[in-house]
């Protein structure tokens, strides 16, 4: 039977190597980032000087507890790289879908102070298409949600709001909701999520097109590295 924990910290791992003494690291959210959390902080312990701006207030405890100095960006405006996770990576294009672990908003603001963008996945993680498993999360302003999803549903999604375990209403770190739109494969991800940045209410969407620098990808044979065909942010 195959670990997907142990494919997770094998590809972390790999991305940590892309890491510098001296940088700002923007740390992301998720199951496979706090891999790549607590194998940085290994490094920081052997002198590895770096600081980390993180995507949630979760990584942010995490980071703290295992002695990874941590800023915000009125210390950092540009940051040297972000290593994150994702739910979806499309093969090819190297685009994503990401969010599902609530923080999508601070994760793009982040990637998009970045020089570089390196995603952490398992193989599992990988589409022909975005979409094909995993609904476009959606952040969502409380006020008019109603209104809102109404509108994303014109797009030719389902949205749904999320609720956390205990069937209460999900709130981010940024005090906003969150639907999760299910569209099905997506043809084009860079025309849907120009459409829901332009659709009233909503804050940001999961969809990150044309950010990728690098995904590393772990599976049973062993620890893949992507990169984009042509990418800005190579």
């Amino acid at each position: 039977m195959i670990n997907r924990d142990e494919l997770k910290r094998a590809a972390a791992l790999r991305a940590i190597e892309e890491v510098a003494d001296g940088m700002v690291i923007g740390l992301g959210t998720g199951s496979t980032a706090a891999f790549v959390v607590e194998g940085l902080a290994l490094r920081v312990a052997q002198g590895l000087r770096v600081v980390g701006i993180p995507t949630s207030e979760r990584t942010a405890a995490q980071a703290r507890r295992l002695g990874i100095s941590i800023a915000t960006f009125a210390e950092h405006q540009r940051l040297d790289l972000t290593i994150d996770g994702a739910d979806e990576v499309q093969l090819g294009t190297l685009d994503l879908i990401k969010g599902l672990g609530g923080a999508l908003l601070r994760e793009k603001i982040v990637a998009a102070a970045s020089d570089r963008l390196v995603i952490v996945v398992d193989q599992e993680k990988l589409v022909e298409q975005l979409g094909e498993h995993t609904p476009v999360p959606v952040e969502v302003t409380p006020f008019g949600w109603q209104a809102t999803a109404v509108s994303l549903a014109r797009l030719g999604c389902t949205p749904e709001r999320r609720y956390t375990i205990g069937e209460q209403p999900y709130v981010t770190d940024g005090g906003n909701f969150i639907l999760d739109c299910r569209f099905g494969p997506l043809a084009d991800p860079r025309a849907v999520e120009k459409s829901i940045a332009l659709t009233v209410g909503t804050v940001e969407s999961g969809l990150f097109v044309e950010r990728s620098s690098m995904v590393v990808v772990a599976s049973p044979t062993g620890v893949e590295v992507l990169t984009p065909p042509t990418s800005k942010r190579a």
